[in-house]
């Protein structure tokens, strides 16, 4: 499903979501108000991206959002007025969500704004983002919640960890040549473009 978002004290504008014509969104996910999706995005069964509430939530080109996904935000005005605490500025624009290029959001993921995903990182199944930042080539292991903090580039997660200080945050391992899943999202990406390509074509 694609379609607009409704009228609330919340949100003052009713917005189509706005996708590049070479991004695939299955017929089981949800794509819902103010959202931008890149080129070969693939937006995946039982995904949903509503930006009903806070907005606009973006997802860069070559970027997949699994089965499961949960991208949504903490509203980002309220009767008429812009609610700055719950936005994220990257590269001069503000979000409520920004996921980068390439960046792959796996199973069950839920990235809830404000929230930063940049390019290059693999986020894994059943992991929660929630008011934080993660930089560029990280890898955020499977069922990791990350609140509040800001995560450098190029370091990975722990499988199952919950990093709720930016002390932690700090600590946390760089991604270095001999780390197993260092070209891990490389692959991710690969498989999730053809898919988008091959049932985007297979729709017309």
């Amino acid at each position: 499903m694609i379609g607009k978002n409704v009228l609330t004290d919340f949100s003052s504008k009713v917005c189509d979501p706005v996708l590049d014509p070479t991004a695939y969104v299955h017929p089981l996910a949800a794509v819902i108000g103010n959202v931008i999706l890149g080129k070969n995005v693939m937006v995946s069964p039982f995904a949903s991206v509503r930006g009903d509430e806070g907005q606009p939530l973006f997802v860069g080109d070559n970027a997949n959002v699994q089965d499961g996904v949960v991208i949504h935000a903490l509203e980002t005005e309220m009767n008429g007025q812009v609610i700055e605490k719950n936005l994220c500025e990257v590269e001069g624009k503000k979000y409520a969500v920004y996921v980068g290029s390439r960046v792959s959001l796996a199973h069950q993921v839920q990235i809830h704004g404000p929230a930063v995903v940049l390019d290059e990182t693999f986020v894994g199944m059943k992991s929660l983002v929630f008011k934080a930042f993660v930089g560029k080539n990280c890898v955020i292991e499977p069922g990791c919640i990350l609140m509040g903090v800001t995560i450098a580039d190029g370091r990975y997660v722990p499988a199952g960890s919950v990093i709720k200080t930016q002390e932690h945050a700090d600590k946390l391992p760089v991604v270095t040549e001999d780390y197993p899943f260092r070209t891990l999202n490389k692959g991710v990406v690969h498989v999730n473009t053809a898919l988008a390509k091959g049932y985007l074509a297979a729709s017309k």
